[in-house]
């Protein structure tokens, strides 16, 4: 018997799960919150007793001011960094996927405006901090406080058309799919309403939505089964004829799964004509089959066919499978290419 394990079970393979990444404010949003923080901090710092001259005060004060703003900036905006991923280190099918969806170099540029931007800011807190270490009057010492300000201010204003579109990256990365691509993985293709999902149920414990409308599949729904000590990664995906220019968001991603991760697909046909005709549900086989990925041909619905139709059709497709034993024995073949 196949042993099935969970979806939501401990893997040690690397993958990409693009939820974990950080939401992106504006350059007002940055500056408002480090100036706020600041002025808690220096609240906190005024409780103390401090010593010295007013203008060894006015020095010590003004100086703690410029180290909070810039510690605080660099911190949410390295944050930032962090929670994207290396896209030079991501699979050919991230990188792939990212190149349809959005404009890859100009995320490298953006990223790389952060760490500009940190950078110059720290240039601001050591320029300043000198100065006001060799002021003689609190009020110089009050106008380069401002200057660093202004000067920081202005700096976030030349990144934030990077920061406003690192947020609508990190939008649009949402809708990826957290795909294992170290996994043997086996796409599951055909038209919708063909029985995809619901086979994907039964060699998973995944429960997809299934649901009577044209395009069930909502996403590139996933499930985890494991054959002869095996894991195998299934990709329930939507069928579409259009090229992949006309293709919307999850069509793509669907293309390119096939295309970058699986390593073979099971084609499911629906031999009872419900939604599509079985001519158009050739068509899509023929034209999945330029991906030169072993395809396996899945009859579903059987228990609803007249058995006569099914012996017909396994006539001219002699590797069809019709039952989900058989499928099971196939699966345990797929190796990694």
């Amino acid at each position: 018997m196949v042993e099935l394990i969970s979806a939501n079970a401990e893997t040690f393979v690397s993958f990409m799960n693009f939820q974990g990444l950080k939401t992106v404010g504006n350059a007002d949003f940055y500056l408002d919150v480090a100036i706020k923080r600041t002025k808690k901090y220096m609240e906190e710092l005024r409780e103390g007793s401090l010593r010295g001259t007013p203008l060894q005060r006015s020095k010590f004060m003004e100086l703690s001011k410029l180290e909070s703003v810039e510690t605080e900036l660099n911190n949410q905006l390295t944050k930032v960094l962090k929670s994207f991923p290396s896209l030079d280190n991501l699979s050919e099918f991230y990188k792939e996927l990212i190149n349809v969806t959005l404009d890859y170099p100009y995320i490298k540029r953006s990223l790389a405006a952060i760490k500009w931007c940190n950078g110059k800011n720290r240039e601001f807190l050591r320029l300043y901090k000198d100065k006001i270490k060799l002021a003689t009057e609190i009020t110089r010492i009050n106008q380069y406080r401002r200057e660093f300000y202004g000067r920081v201010a202005s700096t976030l204003k030349q990144i934030n058309k990077h920061l406003e579109y690192l947020e609508h990256t990190r939008r649009t990365m949402l809708s990826y799919p957290s795909i294992k691509t170290s996994l043997t993985t086996i796409a599951i293709a055909g038209f919708p309403n063909v029985g995809k999902s619901t086979l994907l149920s039964k060699l998973t414990p995944a429960k997809p939505k299934i649901a009577n409308y044209a395009f069930t599949t909502q996403g590139v729904n996933i499930g985890y089964g494991e054959f002869n000590g095996e894991k195998i990664q299934f990709m329930d995906i939507p069928g579409t004829l259009n090229r992949f220019e006309k293709q919307n968001i999850i069509e793509q991603i669907a293309t390119l799964a096939v295309k970058y991760v699986a390593e073979a697909v099971i084609y499911v046909f629906d031999l009872t004509e419900t939604a599509y005709s079985l001519e158009d549900q050739i068509t899509l086989y023929n034209e999945l089959k330029k991906s030169r990925k072993p395809i396996i041909i899945y009859l579903s619905k059987t228990d609803i066919l007249e058995r006569e139709k099914a012996d017909e059709f396994k006539k001219k497709f002699k590797a069809a499978i019709d039952n989900l034993d058989d499928l099971k024995e196939e699966i345990k073949k797929v190796k990694v290419i």
